[in-house]
């Protein structure tokens, strides 16, 4: 995926004592972790217990209560804000309904951009890896809701970003379409890519670490004690 390992082998990211709020309520505190090139993390628990707040935070859509997360090596030293280096696959597929798939990811290609460490793909090239290709020229709102969501991982792959972050990626999906995001997630991490993930499917990351989280901390408890 045009990914120059010699540079991503050397990338950390690291998230230190994150907090963050649901309303007056603190949802989790001291939330910390690192994670080096070739690695994933999958959050655990129930629902309602901080996974996608958590992931949100490290992607830079929500402002943490407190705390930092921040990539390091690989040219980006001392250090850089992590959501500059990373994608976000929520549930929601973040494409215009009235443009074509090939506008859709035109405009995510050059929004993105590429970081130094590799090179995204063309439009057909990501849309022939997510098994969709020649239907480009389509709107994206004439899709099926499966053939959309494909599309949404296309994005993943047309801007080169070493972090992916991924809220339930492959829920709803079916086995084929399953089946081939796996692979692109097992072959991101084999190149040296990080895997931040909320899923109960394995995405293909035999050797992954665990974060179990457990919902509401208490009303400022332990934060800035």
């Amino acid at each position: 995926m045009g990914v120059i390992a010699g540079k991503l082998d050397r990338m950390l990211l690291t998230a230190e004592n994150l907090a963050a709020r649901r309303g007056e309520d603190l949802l989790f505190v001291n939330i910390s972790f690192r994670l080096a090139a070739g690695e994933a993390l999958i959050l655990t628990g129930r629902n309602g217990s901080g996974k996608s707040t958590l992931l949100r935070v490290v992607a830079g859509l929500l402002w943490p209560e407190k705390g930092q997360v921040f990539v390091t090596g690989a040219g980006h030293e001392p250090q850089r804000p992590a959501r500059e280096v990373s994608h976000y696959l929520g549930h929601r597929n973040a494409m215009k309904q009235e443009l074509t798939v090939a506008e859709n990811l035109e405009f995510w290609k050059a929004y993105l951009g590429d970081i130094e460490s590799g090179r995204g793909l063309t439009v057909e090239a990501a849309a022939e890896i997510v098994g969709l290709a020649g239907i480009t020229h389509l709107p994206f709102g004439y899709l099926s809701a499966g053939q959309q969501r494909r599309f949404a991982m296309a994005k993943l792959l047309v801007a080169h970003r070493p972090v992916w972050i991924l809220d339930e990626p492959t829920a709803a999906l079916d086995l084929a379409a399953d089946r081939m995001f796996t692979g692109l997630v097992a072959a991101h991490v084999a190149t040296g890519g990080i895997v931040l993930a909320a899923t109960h499917q394995p995405l293909g990351l035999d050797g992954a670490r665990e974060l179990v989280m457990t919902g509401f901390a208490g009303v400022d408890a332990g934060v800035w004690g």
